[in-house]
């Protein structure tokens, strides 16, 4: 019988709670698998055993998998005999050719007291079995092939190779937020970061058409999908920004609109946010990379809100999030040319160490409720699951 045999690190550090954290990678890794024809998602010991059927396309099995946050590593395995010989005779009979490897060692692993003989005497016996079915040298620092074997009640899986999952926590042990998606490169990684913490995103893009093109839309959609492969399920809001933007500019200074721009961002995200139940906001924001993001400035702005604020770029080069973004597959997508909202009516020379009291001043002459309301109202929510069932 053909398994994937799933293992996960952070989860087992939960105690009292982790079968709650486990339930949860369950959960996920079956919606995830969706359509593929998994028999069965069974939890032996300190792992879980994802049983294949006989339709199952392996590949893209393990190629979802890859994007499920909770799984430190998963491999394709097989189920072992748990007499002695049994056990050899089936190892033995999965080895690749002899010219595949150059050395060897065997890794046994027990989880069941009641298994007889010691992980290291099995080791030992079973890597004389395939010293004599091959003849590779026996290298325990730096073998080129590393036969694992695990033993848990009722029985023993072997495997041969083991991908690299994606780590963190399951997507809804962390709560929900709500994360404003620019065009950019950062705020997906942002997003993504908390996504890897368990936290749930609803997704807020803001746009400013008819003043500028939809295209600041398509690549948020873009981003949302890319997204949606590791939270599975995704609400994506467009808010219309661009008339905001432009009563703003009627009577705010050309050196604070910036600021202001960012504060009713942050005033609208806030009201989804209490729509969708969410605890808090989540920005792309990095200190002294543009001029909104100075610390007098982000503390003025986040003056705004009465929810916390998450930013968790906050301290990264930007060659640190760019790397970041080529690994979960947004990058090519933000660096196509767009025209985004922040561009609309920028000033020349925006102000950098912004005071409180000056914006709150410029502040009083706009309707700020009404604008809010105005744009939660005529947002577009857009659903987005993965994977996509046809």
């Amino acid at each position: 019988m053909t398994s994937i045999l799933v293992h996960y690190s952070e989860i087992a550090l939960k105690g009292k709670n982790r079968s709650w954290f486990v339930g949860r990678l369950v959960r996920n890794i079956h919606m995830a698998l969706a359509g593929l024809h998994v028999k069965e998602v069974r939890t032996p010991i300190g792992r879980i055993e994802i049983v294949l059927g006989q339709d199952s396309a392996q590949a893209e099995v393990l190629g979802r998998l890859k994007s499920v946050f909770g799984i430190a590593n998963y491999s394709v395995a097989t189920r072992l005999p748990l007499d002695f010989e049994g056990m050899a005779g089936a190892i033995v009979s999965q080895l690749p050719a002899r010219e595949s490897a150059n050395s060897f060692r065997v890794l046994v692993r027990r989880a069941d007291s009641k298994f007889a003989t010691p992980s290291p005497d099995l080791a030992r016996d079973l890597g004389s079995r395939v010293w004599h079915a091959r003849g590779w040298k026996v290298d325990l620092d730096h073998a080129e092939l590393v036969i694992r074997v695990e033993i848990v009640p009722g029985t023993a899986f072997c495997y041969m190779g083991r991908e690299i999952g994606a780590g963190g926590l399951p997507t809804g042990t962390g709560g929900r937020l709500v994360a404003l998606l620019s065009g950019g490169i950062d705020s997906p990684v942002a997003a993504w970061r908390m996504m890897k913490r368990g936290c749930h995103c609803t997704l807020v893009h803001f746009h400013s058409v008819p003043f500028l093109s939809n295209a600041s839309q398509e690549k948020a959609r873009r981003l949302a999908e890319v997204l949606t492969r590791y939270q599975l399920r995704t609400r994506l809001y467009l808010v219309p920004f661009g008339e905001l933007q432009r009563q703003i500019t009627l009577s705010v200074p050309g050196d604070l609109r910036v600021i202001v721009y960012r504060r009713l961002m942050l005033r609208i995200a806030q009201r989804i946010a209490r729509d969708v139940r969410a605890r808090a906001l989540v920005t792309g924001d990095v200190i002294g990379q543009v001029a909104s993001q100075t610390l007098d400035n982000m503390t003025v702005i986040d003056q705004a809100a009465h929810m916390p604020i998450f930013r968790p770029l906050v301290g990264m080069d930007k060659e640190e999030i760019i790397a970041e973004a080529q690994r979960l597959g947004t990058f090519d997508i933000s660096i196509v040319p767009d025209q985004d909202s922040c561009t609309l009516f920028t000033p020349r020379h925006p102000e950098t160490h912004a005071r409180r009291y000056a914006v709150d001043e410029a502040e009083k002459t706009l309707p700020v409720d009404t604008m809010i309301k105005t744009a939660v109202d005529n947002a577009i929510v857009e659903q987005l699951s993965y994977p996509v069932i046809k």
